[in-house]
């Protein structure tokens, strides 16, 4: 039996298995390469489905960890330290909101959200006023919370029950969301890219009309961000990636002179905030951030010293001139590259996205694809039931987008042949 083998086989025999066990041993990451134990490269666009979002051991990253863990790494949430409050000010500078809650994972920022959702309708609508509105296709999380709020929950009869009064709409469908809201809606929760609904965007138009209406039944308005959130999609945070204006409502075309983002009133992000590192955030308006006083919600972890340094680093990166425009320019060579593909091979059916968070539908089977394209040196993930999913990290260059898209091409030529 091999290294490899035996790596792989004794670790299963340790572990639940919840995800099904990869062919090689990863063991170590630079840029926007990770390597196996076998020292072959991977050009990564999996980036641990969206977290490195700076690609591997960044220098500025290491930088933070080496300094930070060796001052202060822990301390009771209570406490305030320098850290945190840089990492706070960061995110409400640059953000729409006012109020900042640290978590650990994505998860736990959209279970955050949740509940302050329902503690802020409780308080301002009546104990009665508890039912969230969420989405089909949607991915929330796996705590019973954001499972909840997932669609996926509809298969998985086995976990229930789950929480009460959630309902699901039809994503881009303002009708079928306006079929289930009411005076004891407490929150709509809604992805501005759904991930796991196969990269799927939203229509400004469909999000600006979620607006309105939450803003007409005093309705709680929550993005995850988990995904799509910090630089994924060419901007700081995911909501800035969708303008709309208000001749929109009305049926008409965007106006660009006059649309603004659209702004959330609760927000859970993760993922590529930490950049690989564990952190995440729920962040509200004052009004609704308020809802929270102490005893209501709280973490052992979240908000701790080193990750808020990390936290803060990965943003200061990300708000250097260019950073941004960068992510935009490698989506627009990502994207007509895949065209390109599409158009000589009729072997890609569908291509959507926003940013560098690209699905990619093709006529061959999605497991039969991955494993070609790790065969050929490249890791990426799935999306729902058939979508290729493509997160690189957003340092990524030309020449590295060519070298995936050469290694794509070349894997749907062999799954052909």
């Amino acid at each position: 039996m091999s290294d490899v083998q035996y790596i792989i086989d004794e670790s299963f025999k340790r572990l639940i298995k919840t995800y099904a066990a990869q062919p090689v041993v990863m063991d170590r990451g630079e840029g926007v390469y990770a390597y196996d134990t076998d020292g072959k490269k991977y050009i990564d666009f999996a980036a641990g489905i969206a977290v490195a979002s700076l690609g591997h051991a960044h220098p500025a990253m290491l930088k933070t960890i080496n300094e930070q863990a060796a001052r202060l790494m822990a301390v009771q949430a209570s406490y305030a330290t320098k850290e945190k409050l840089e990492a706070a000010e960061l995110l409400v500078d640059h953000s729409c909101f006012d109020l900042v809650y640290f978590s650990n994972s994505g998860t736990e920022s959209v279970e955050a959200a949740l509940k302050l959702a329902r503690k802020w309708a409780h308080d301002e609508k009546g104990a009665d006023a508890t039912q969230i509105i969420a989405f089909n296709q949607s991915f929330h999380g796996r705590t019973y919370g954001s499972a909840s709020v997932t669609s996926k929950r509809l298969s998985q009869p086995f976990f229930e029950p789950y929480i009460p009064n959630v309902d699901f709409a039809d994503f881009n469908d303002i009708a079928s969301v306006k079929a289930l809201a009411n005076e004891k809606t407490a929150a709509i929760i809604v992805e501005p890219v759904q991930g796991e609904g196969g990269l799927t965007p939203a229509d400004p138009k469909f999000l600006k009309a979620l607006r309105k209406l939450c803003d007409d039944l005093n309705i709680c308005l929550i993005f995850d961000e988990v995904q799509a959130g910090f630089g994924r999609l060419g901007t700081l945070h995911a909501y800035e990636a969708f303008k709309c204006c208000d001749e929109c409502l009305d049926g008409g075309d965007i106006n660009a002179e006059k649309a603004h983002p659209i702004e959330p009133d609760v927000v859970a992000w993760a993922k590529g905030m930490g950049a690989g590192f564990p952190v995440g955030a729920m962040a509200a308006k004052a009004k609704f951030g308020e809802a929270f006083v102490p005893g209501t919600h709280g973490t052992t972890y979240g908000g701790n010293p080193l990750a808020c340094a990390v936290a803060a680093t990965v943003i200061k990166e990300m708000m250097k001139p260019g950073f941004l425009e960068h992510v935009n320019k490698m989506s627009e060579r990502l994207v007509d590259g895949l065209k390109k593909i599409q158009r000589a091979s009729n072997k890609i059916t569908d291509i959507r996205g926003k940013g560098l968070m690209i699905g990619v539908d093709s006529v061959f089977p999605i497991k039969e694809v991955l494993k070609k394209l790790q065969e050929n040196g490249m890791m990426a993930t799935q999306a729902g039931a058939a979508t290729l999913r493509l997160t690189p990290p957003l340092i990524i260059e030309e020449e590295q987008i060519d070298e995936a898209l050469a290694i794509i091409e070349k894997s749907f030529a062999e799954l052909e042949g």
